[in-house]
């Protein structure tokens, strides 16, 4: 058995050493990727001048009176030239004549005649949108290892890029043993559980912007066991098995992947929940077997295999964001194991929940936060500062 802290190393050294698969693929479909390229502006933006505002552009001077010599709307060529004392209708993206200096707002604006009055006279540059405001050619708009976002998208879409270069995604396998594991909407039977970590895994993956996922479960044999981790191994970049690590007689995947050759990186963790985690790599797949227990399999993926994942998505910073909160009540720790515990962060205070059993997943649903507790610390007093691992769903007020 080995520490949280040496488990956390083996995860982060493989992180390292993985080579990572690039493709150019069309913007629509990089939602959530990292980007395998530097990105510079192609060109500038905004490309030309353009309005702010729906208004009036003008040649300043030194008068209130302007005479009104055209319209311009977003789309339309904006050759005009305004002279002295000329003003033109414009709208809000529109093309900024070359010779107005100000655009003003309609509402400070009394309009008769084919002519304008202004309130005040504006400020030189008011209301407009110069070339290069926000991005100048050749500027450097993302570096590699950039996580894509929609509005990343959206930037990268109005430099009129169209495809990008980005990290492939991995590709996954979750295998879910256990005989007691029965699906929703059947009846339950005698010693029969409804089986919900496959869901769960299911959906951190996509929230982690992973959608190339095989579903599969195994029945509590040898030879079921073995056939299916060996075409999940072949096909996939990471496998994760739920249940069947333990050492029960009917707990056939640690014998399964001896029997296949996987190389053991670790087994068996000194923390609670979660204990029984296996982590190993067979050619160039990564395996971890997850305890069955949901709130154990859960705590697992945070803490080991999210960061693995972003590894291998190419990210660059990995692993749950980590701060330091002071901690609402005073706890004891008497396990002689790490705790990962869940818990809420409200008012700048975390407070840990109701239900810390690894076969309870109520409390997962509850949290924003794990707060950790090193195995040698036995006595978290009220208020004092504790290890907060914030969970990717948010802070809820």
């Amino acid at each position: 058995m080995i520490s949280v802290e040496e488990a956390l190393a083996k995860v982060a050294a493989h992180s390292e050493n993985h080579v990572r698969r690039r493709k150019s693929v069309p913007l629509q479909e990089a939602l959530y990727s990292v980007l395998a390229q530097t990105v510079y502006a192609p060109i500038a933006l905004p490309p030309f001048k353009q309005s702010a505002m729906d208004g009036y552009a003008i040649h300043r001077h030194d008068q209130l009176t302007y005479q009104l010599v055209g319209e311009i709307k977003a789309g339309d060529p904006f050759d005009l030239i305004l002279k002295p004392g000329e003003a033109c209708r414009i709208f809000t993206g529109a093309g900024v004549p070359e010779t107005a200096n100000a655009v003003v707002i309609q509402e400070q604006v009394y309009r008769e005649q084919g002519q304008i009055r202004l309130q005040k006279t504006p400020e030189l540059g008011q209301n407009i949108r110069t070339i290069g405001e926000q991005l100048n050619p050749g500027t450097l708009v993302f570096e590699q290892g950039a996580f894509l976002n929609p509005p990343a998208l959206g930037l990268l879409q109005s430099l009129g890029l169209s495809n990008v270069e980005v990290y492939s995604k991995p590709r996954i396998s979750v295998l879910i043993t256990g005989n007691e594991l029965e699906p929703p909407g059947k009846p339950l039977g005698p010693g029969k559980i409804y089986e919900s970590n496959s869901l769960v895994l299911q959906m951190v993956l996509r929230q982690m912007g992973i959608t190339t996922i095989q579903m599969n479960r195994i029945k509590d044999n040898a030879y079921a066991t073995r056939k299916a981790l060996e075409k999940a191994l072949a096909q996939s970049d990471l496998v994760l098995v739920s249940g069947g690590i333990s050492v029960g007689d009917f707990d056939f995947v640690g014998q399964a992947l001896h029997e296949i050759g996987v190389e053991e990186i670790f087994y068996k963790v000194k923390q609670k929940p979660g204990k029984p985690l296996f982590f190993g790599k067979f050619q160039q797949t990564y395996l971890f077997a997850l305890p069955g227990n949901p709130a154990s399999t859960l705590n697992c993926f945070y803490v080991y295999v999210y960061p693995l994942l972003e590894a291998l998505m190419g990210k660059t910073k990995r692993g749950l964001l980590r701060i330091q909160q002071p901690i609402a009540k005073e706890f004891e720790n008497n396990s002689g194991r790490a705790l990962f515990l869940k818990a809420s962060i409200k008012n700048n205070v975390v407070s840990l929940l109701t239900g810390q059993a690894s076969s309870m997943i109520k409390a997962f649903a509850a949290a924003n936060a794990l707060v950790y507790i090193p195995s040698e610390k036995k006595t978290v007093t009220q208020n004092e500062w504790v290890e907060t691992l914030l969970l990717p769903y948010g802070i809820s007020n």
